[in-house]
């Protein structure tokens, strides 16, 4: 089997014979390169170009980004209520404007939707039970400066939901129940 072999020194003589002039006709060295002068130059306004493309396209790409950026705040941006405006649940709206109504049905609902908020306020405060009571009776009141009134709102709850339309409930009562589950919770700045 036939194994070629490379002659280094026959592709030395051939590059320099070119290099010389003595390849492809008569090129001279001067020739070669001017040649790659001229090449040089195509090159370098090629570069030029693809330069300005490439900044036009960062510039579109950045103003693209910051487009986006703005985007994301508004639909992932939540509101931060400047310091020293306090902020009312819509549960405690609805609560509050139950209260502020008309017949007794209402004030029913208000003091119970009042006592589910105490509920949840109490288990995220970490209190466990199986209602507001239970929960009630395991707080210290040392951690909770509005237990009694917690306590006096509660009761009344319970009045409402065992007798029902059977318990007489007055506008006034209402509204000091409310206004002690209200002190609970400005207490732990919920409302």
């Amino acid at each position: 089997m036939f194994v070629p072999q490379s002659n280094t020194e026959y592709w030395f003589r051939i590059l320099y014979d070119c290099l010389r002039g003595l390849c492809y006709g008569s090129l001279s060295v001067n020739e070669f390169f001017s040649f790659l002068t001229h090449i040089w130059l195509w090159i370098i306004l090629i570069g030029y170009i693809l330069s300005v493309v490439g900044l036009f396209f960062i510039v579109y790409i950045t103003m693209r980004i910051f487009q986006l950026r703005e985007r994301e705040k508004e639909y992932y941006s939540t509101t931060i209520p400047e310091p020293g405006k306090e902020t009312i649940s819509p549960q405690w709206q609805r609560i509050e404007s139950l209260a502020g109504g008309a017949n007794a049905s209402e004030w029913r609902e208000a003091i119970i939707e009042a006592d589910i908020m105490l509920d949840n306020l109490l288990e995220k405060q970490g209190y466990v039970g199986d209602g507001v009571g239970e929960k009630l009776k395991g707080v210290q009141p040392h951690e909770f400066g509005t237990l009694n009134e917690a306590w006096e709102a509660h009761k009344v709850r319970n009045q409402i939901a065992h007798e029902g339309s059977a318990f007489n409930l007055s506008e006034s009562l209402t509204h000091r129940t409310i206004a002690r589950y209200a002190s609970v919770f400005k207490e732990f700045k919920e409302i």
